[in-house]
């Protein structure tokens, strides 16, 4: 085991991860649709190193590498030009990206960032914003690309907790993939803060026999815009739309198709949990199968987007020739 994302309203430790040396990311938040927690877990193969460096905790092996941070903001003091959460969020980066260039493992294929209270105004900025700003000043910290070359990701808001961040990262480039649908993320106008976004709308990546596909967050956003802001089963639908046309492009661009709805394991971030039956049945309309899919109480980076959809798919290339 490389590593967990585990989810729960309280964000303890589990027995079964008590005294466990792999890194695992805990983020207090509510599961929809069933049980009191959610872990998902990342397996590498053969020989695993595990360590920690500054704030990150990892584990690898010859081929991925899997951290987790997670930086109080009380560590930080407000400055004239950067909030406590923009500094975090640079720290946290910097560490990531130093980390990264120590153990050789050059190439990000995701980020997982959690954030409390993301639409919460501090510092005459919005949080999520106020993010946006920090993460995007490590990334020319470190000389990496904030346009194009750009990892898949997704950015949650939690009730409360610290800045939490896991990732992978590896030894082979992906294939940063986007949305013909969308303005991508890192050209968004101005309107939407002072720096965009800095992630993908995918990544698709060769691990040994396999294509391993990372869909990033997803909402109901067509250009740059919020289309149906108080529809949840509209807006659900939007974004399987964009899913679907993300699969086109990874399709298009994988070395043998065959990324599906169906094929896709889904995590599911819903604003209101009101909304969670006429999101589950839209989602199950959509895909046309019982869909692999999991529920979590979450706030999304945008006040009028009811919900967001992200998604993992791996194909064998197993007795393909290459």
């Amino acid at each position: 085991m490389l590593g967990a994302l585990c989810f729960s309203a309280d964000a303890v430790e589990s027995q079964w991860q008590a005294g466990m040396e792999v890194p695992c990311m805990r983020v207090p938040m509510q599961r929809l649709d069933g049980g009191d927690s959610l872990c998902e877990i990342w397996h590498g193969s053969g020989h695993l190193t595990q360590g920690q460096s500054g704030a990150i905790r990892y584990r690898h092996d010859d081929d991925v590498l899997f951290g987790v941070v997670a930086l109080s903001e009380t560590m930080f003091e407000a400055g004239a030009d950067k909030t406590p959460l923009q500094q975090a969020t640079e720290s946290a980066y910097r560490q990531i990206f130093a980390l990264l260039d120590e153990l050789h493992y050059p190439y990000l294929f995701r980020f997982w960032n959690y954030i409390a209270d993301i639409n919460t105004h501090t510092f005459g900025l919005e949080r999520y914003l106020q993010f946006n700003l920090g993460r995007q000043d490590a990334f020319l910290a470190h000389s990496r690309d904030v346009v194009g070359n750009v990892p898949a990701a997704c950015a949650l808001g939690s009730a409360h907790g610290p800045l939490t961040i896991a990732f992978l990262a590896g030894r082979v480039a992906p294939l940063n993939i986007e949305n013909p649908r969308q303005i991508s993320a890192y050209q968004y106008p101005q309107q939407y803060g002072p720096r965009s976004p800095t992630f993908s709308r995918a990544s698709l990546v060769r691990l040994g026999h396999d294509e391993v596909l990372f869909i990033s967050g997803t909402a109901s956003i067509v250009g740059h815009a919020t289309l149906h802001p108080a529809d949840v089963v509209a807006q659900t639908r939007e974004t399987m739309n964009n899913i679907k046309a993300v699969l086109a492009e990874a399709n298009r661009l994988a070395s043998q198709p065959g990324f599906d709805l169906a094929s896709l394991y889904y995590k599911v971030y819903v604003r209101h949990p009101a909304d969670l039956a006429q999101i589950r049945a839209e989602l199950a309309h959509c895909v046309g199968d019982a869909p692999k899919a999991v529920y979590l109480q979450a706030d999304v980076c945008r006040q009028d987007l009811l919900l967001e959809i992200e998604a993992t798919a791996v194909h064998s290339l197993a007795g393909q020739r290459v």
